[in-house]
């Protein structure tokens, strides 16, 4: 077994008991594939001075050159032929511009599994018990590559899905935002005994419960029920509310309360499912790291200080994202939580403002504008 697949077994108890000695490893057997299976990125390190050979311990990871999410919104970095890939995925929006086009085999899809099934049964969000889907995001539909549409349509199952129901959905005239249907569906739902799950863009969901609740509705969800968010605010940062604001509203016009709140967070260059503890915070999971860089010299910066997200992972084969910087700025807290996890958690602050740079969400947030015209 490679050191890879080793370290994406690991046990769903451990996924936040960080082994950094089995992470190095790791990332070293990753960058030593991708820099011989791909001239490009054997290119960029080459160019930049650096070896998979200069991974000598855990500290030696902060110096492998980062791509920026921009540049795989222009270039393609696949590693291997066509024949090797299985799934396709892309980011941003509907334009087909601007489109990041990441490419996984099925050694990436097997760890991702792995990865998946033990941060879900850590978080107890596998149920046998059949669930209404309520989707804030983008109905399946086979032109459509989106990584936040396939992940979106992956989490319906899991649990059985007794009806599902999107906000952005697939007509003769291409995808349409339809909330309205979304309020009806909530209303009749809360008439019935089978918990409704939820997922989508947080501020979707949003502005639909601030709609309901402007209409005085004020409904109590089956019992079971969750709310799951995911995607970010994205370009919708000036509407962005803080989270105990988001919680009240969820309990005051669904009936749900925080413990049934859960957030996930991640990104198509980035395929690692982060999802957040009871009191809400981004911890680190064993498959991922993350250094905190500063925005002016990119040096790594001291846990509790903000700068620019710098994601790490060996998880994929088909392209490089070992080190990956995006244009969110954030924190990374090293002092205790009181849920008890060790490993350092993730405050995710925004957008940094950098220009050029289109989000998975941002085709979507056109549809959702066009519909308030």
């Amino acid at each position: 077994m490679s050191k890879t697949s080793s370290l994406f077994r690991t046990r769903k108890k451990r996924i936040y008991h960080l082994d950094d000695e089995k992470f190095y490893l790791a990332m070293k057997e990753n960058c030593l594939f991708h820099y011989t299976h791909n001239k490009d990125y054997k290119r960029i390190l080459d160019e930049a001075g650096f070896s998979p050979d200069d991974i000598k311990s855990y500290d030696d990871l902060a110096k492998i050159p980062f791509l920026p999410t921009l540049y795989f919104k222009h270039h393609k970095l696949l590693s291997l032929k066509k024949n090797h890939y299985i799934v396709k995925a892309t980011s941003s929006g509907t334009s087909g511009k601007n489109v990041s086009l990441i490419g996984l085999t099925l050694s990436d899809l097997l760890r991702g599994w792995d990865m998946v099934r033990n941060v879900f049964a850590y978080h107890h969000l596998w149920s046998l018990k059949p669930h209404r889907y309520i989707i804030f995001g983008y109905q399946p539909h086979k032109g459509n590559d989106k990584a936040i549409a396939k992940t979106a349509h992956g989490f319906t199952f899991v649990s059985p899905a007794r009806s599902k129901d999107y906000a952005i959905r697939w007509t003769k005239d291409g995808y349409k935002v339809d909330l309205d249907n979304l309020e009806r569906k909530f209303i009749k739902y809360s008439k019935g005994r089978t918990p409704v799950r939820t997922l989508g863009f947080p501020a979707y969901t949003y502005f639909l419960l601030e709609q309901m609740k402007d209409k005085g509705i004020r409904l109590k969800m089956p019992k079971g029920s969750i709310i799951t968010l995911g995607g970010g605010w994205k370009s919708f940062y000036k509407e962005k509310v803080d989270k105990e604001t988001f919680y009240n509203l969820v309990n005051e016009v669904l009936g749900i309360d925080d413990k049934h709140v859960f957030e996930f967070f991640g990104a198509v260059e980035h395929p690692i499912l982060y999802t957040d503890c009871r009191y809400h915070h981004f911890h680190i999971p064993n498959y991922a790291r993350v250094i905190i860089r500063d925005i002016e010299t990119l040096q790594p910066v001291k846990p509790g200080e903000v700068g620019l997200i710098n994601l790490l992972t060996p998880m994929s084969k088909g392209t490089p994202l070992l080190s990956v910087m995006t244009d969110d700025l954030g924190i990374l807290h090293e002092e205790t939580c009181p849920c008890g996890e060790k490993s350092p958690y993730l405050e995710i602050l925004g957008r940094s403002g950098l220009e050029d740079i289109k989000t998975c969400a941002a085709g979507a947030e056109e549809l959702l504008k066009g519909s308030k015209s």
